[in-house]
């Protein structure tokens, strides 16, 4: 059933659920092939890890409170993959275009994962750092989001009514986020006002394994 928050996700701008982790056969070489106020959608609840690790993928628990279960979409499935690039492990690298987040690991491999991205004109690019981290983030509208959409709320506070989902990863000085959301017929799209939204399941993993200060590389 659609609450409140739900109705915001379509202007604004993030899901749950995830598969688990297989070795994909090629490698991804991100070589080869603006200032904007955040963005938010609606959060989800937190579900726990489902499927069956492998090669020693230590996958992370959704914590937090739980909503009832409503209509799910297919996932895309988090998977462990050959990762030929010059960034050590523990960086982040999101492909714009691809609509994936990498996290790098040891050995030539990566966690990719499935994300939504900026919609057309909020698209962005660089190089930052992890600089906090929060679980169950509450949430204050930017100005130029309150300047389009008076009638959002001025606070909401962290569970599983708020845009930002169960954890959120705040990247630089920007008001971008890399978080999580309850509307996974979103993710894969570009949606949002310039933020990285994944899973609630993915995005608790992935906050497990980021450590503030992680580089973040953001690629069209």
């Amino acid at each position: 059933m659609k609450t409140s928050a739900s109705a915001l996700a379509a202007l604004l701008g993030v899901c749950v659920l995830s598969a688990s982790p297989v070795l994909a056969a090629t490698a991804y070489d991100p070589f080869g092939s603006s200032d904007v106020e955040d963005y938010y959608g609606d959060d989800a609840p937190s579900y726990g890890y489902q499927g069956t690790p492998s090669r020693g993928y230590a996958p992370g628990y959704g914590q937090g409170m739980q909503a009832a279960p409503q209509a799910q979409v297919q996932p895309i499935p988090r998977e462990i993959v050959a990762f030929n690039a010059p960034y050590k492990p523990g960086t982040i690298v999101v492909s714009t275009s691809e609509r994936r987040l990498y996290f790098v690991m040891p050995n030539g491999e990566a966690i990719r994962y499935g994300v939504g991205v900026g919609r057309p004109g909020f698209t962005w690019s660089g190089v930052k750092t992890v600089t906090a981290k929060k679980e169950w983030p509450s949430w204050v509208p930017p100005k130029a989001m309150l300047a389009r959409r008076p009638d959002l709320p001025r606070y909401m506070a962290g569970g599983i009514e708020n845009p930002l989902g169960a954890r959120a990863m705040y990247i630089g000085s920007t008001e971008y986020r890399i978080h999580g959301s309850n509307e996974p017929d979103t993710i894969g799209q570009a949606v949002s006002s310039g933020c990285i939204r994944m899973t609630n399941e993915d995005v608790t993993d992935l906050y497990d394994r980021v450590k503030v200060g992680a580089k973040v590389v953001v690629l069209n």
